[in-house]
């Protein structure tokens, strides 16, 4: 085994994979003059490391896999937030269309989500790879109390969270503004969700703003 890989089953990477596809693609369908550069580009990263992520995450080499991961989600993110400054720039200025507007901002919040699900999947308790090999998959050093670690163990059942369950912590922090049923520990994972907060306040704030003629 490689890098001191157990014999449980490893948690996979495709799920990530496709939410950083979705959100680059996503990225490519805005228009021009809310994009950095190329609109192709990040799909094209994303694309790039796809195979070589999933292949050295197969045969154990984790801390290949794991830096590029983070640039692929660091370059998706500046991408977003460059996006979204530009999109609050082109609302006062009328330079979108009504339509395009609407698309936009539905992308973008929508991408929002898709991007700090994969950074709390990524960064909690030291990634997949570290949570996977906690002894019975106990969830140890998390940055967020999910509502099974309150269980006693004997009822846990070696629950260990899933990319779905940081989708899902994703979804809420964009939509409630706050992580609703899942207690934050951690302060990275404080200031991660202060910023997830506030761009989706800031795009939805902004719609509503310009819906009603106060922009």
């Amino acid at each position: 085994m490689v890098e001191g890989q157990s014999d449980r089953e490893m948690e996979p990477m495709w799920p990530s994979l496709v939410a950083l596809l979705a959100a680059g693609g996503l990225y490519a369908a805005l228009p021009e003059s809310l994009a950095l550069g190329p609109r192709w580009l990040l799909v094209a990263l994303v694309l790039f490391t796809l195979a070589p992520s999933e292949i050295l995450h197969s045969r154990g080499h984790h801390k290949l896999c794991r830096p590029i991961g983070f640039f692929v989600i660091s370059a998706v993110t500046i991408g977003m937030i460059v996006s979204v400054v530009l999109l609050v720039r082109a609302i006062p200025a009328h330079v979108v269309e009504p339509e395009q507007l609407l698309q936009s901002a539905t992308a973008l919040w929508v991408s929002n989500i898709l991007v700090f699900a994969v950074w709390y999947w990524r960064l909690d308790a030291g990634g997949p790879h570290k949570r996977s090999m906690r002894d019975e998959h106990t969830h140890t050093s998390a940055a967020f109390l999910f509502p099974q670690m309150t269980l006693p163990r004997s009822k846990q059942e070696k629950w260990s969270p899933l990319f779905v369950d940081y989708l899902f912590l994703a979804f809420n922090t964009s939509t409630a503004l706050s992580p609703t049923d899942v207690p934050v520990l951690s302060r990275w994972a404080k200031v991660l969700m202060m910023v997830q907060s506030a761009i989706s306040l800031a795009v939805v704030a902004l719609l509503a703003a310009r819906a009603v003629n106060i922009l």
